[in-house]
């Protein structure tokens, strides 16, 4: 079961307009494709936003821990992101999807095909296109996801005001799950057949104090109660289910941007500059790291901004050898450091 799809706002500027090539193409308009398109903005670079409108928080309804945000909307966050933006003349934004992407012929950068069969260029490519949460087939489950069924105890934990929580196991990871969660509240575990933890894990999850239910879970009701096959019922302030995740686009497949796949499911490998394995594509956001959250999309789209525009200003065989403030500092010994 994955999380139903909402629809994305049509365009407002025909890609058919876009007849200059852009420095750089942000496919993704979420927090880390405007982190990296106001990097490139503020070097006064050409860059075109494409956005689908697929913001993988959408549907939860505040942002935590997110510096000087804490407990803003996920919408109003990404609103003010975008007006900000765009007011930057460089900067153009087309609402839609690109289907495509490709190295030029000419060896200049990408072709971006959109859904309309137009094509946009772009020097740099960067891709901010997220991933998609698939949630085990519970009934109750999907329709509760970002108001009280969750996966980040960072983002959520917080706010269920250390009351009742449960953990939903799809697998090994929610092991981890449910050793973290107590830091928040009073935890049960509901194993619903999907992982049995061994005897070493068991007196783990007793130090802790987690409760451990074997009995399958039917449904979940009201706020997130836990109603199991026996009908018995177990109120939840709260629950947490590890997702399985997949790319939202087919792009960097299509480049061959070398994957890994993480706990969670894959993603595009990045270097520390968010450089991908196809030089001139970087990846930032969801679909460029392990796990991720609102600070960690805007630090990585800043991220690839900046060595998006570093490699345009110095080319790829240079942005790949960063000098001065990018490069790691010879390790030395702190005493003799001193000495000197």
């Amino acid at each position: 079961m994955h999380i139903p799809e909402s629809q994305g706002a049509g365009s407002a500027t025909p890609a058919a307009a876009f007849d200059v090539p852009f420095d750089a193409i942000i496919v993704g308009g979420s927090y880390a494709g405007l982190s990296a398109a106001t990097q490139l903005a503020r070097a006064r670079r050409r860059v075109l936003v494409i956005d689908g409108g697929q913001r993988r928080n959408r549907y939860a309804s505040h942002s935590h821990g997110f510096l000087t945000r804490d407990g803003s909307g996920t919408a109003a966050i990404a609103a003010e992101g975008k007006a900000q933006l765009l007011a930057y003349a460089t900067v153009t934004w087309l609402d839609g999807t690109a289907l495509q992407a490709a190295a030029s012929s000419d060896g200049d950068g990408f072709d971006v095909t959109l859904a309309d069969g137009s094509v946009v260029h772009g020097r740099r490519l960067v891709l901010a296109t997220g991933v998609i949460d698939e949630l085990p087939p519970v009934e109750g489950l999907a329709e509760r996801w970002g108001s009280s069924v969750f996966h980040c105890p960072y983002c959520h934990g917080y706010e269920l005001e250390q009351g009742a929580i449960g953990v939903l196991a799809t697998g090994p990871l929610s092991m981890h799950h449910a050793l973290m969660l107590p830091d928040w509240g009073t935890v049960t575990f509901f194993l619903n057949g999907a992982f049995e933890p061994d005897a070493v894990q068991l007196a783990q999850l007793d130090a802790r104090g987690v409760t451990v239910v074997r009995t399958p879970v039917a449904q979940i009701d009201g706020v997130a109660d836990v109603v199991l096959v026996d009908g018995s019922r177990h109120a939840m302030a709260g629950l947490f289910v590890a997702t399985r995740t997949r790319l939202a686009s087919s792009l960097a497949g299509e480049l061959g941007c070398l994957l890994e796949e993480g706990a969670m499911g894959p993603f595009v490998r990045t270097d520390e500059q968010k450089a991908s394995s196809v030089p001139g594509v970087f990846c930032c956001g969801d679909a460029g790291r392990m796990a991720g959250s609102v600070a960690f999309a805007v630090a990585d789209g800043a991220m690839a901004g900046v060595a998006a525009h570093r490699s345009l200003m110095f080319g790829l065989d240079q942005a790949a050898k960063p000098p001065s403030i990018f490069s790691p500092a010879p390790v030395t010994n702190a005493a003799s450091a001193l000495a000197k």
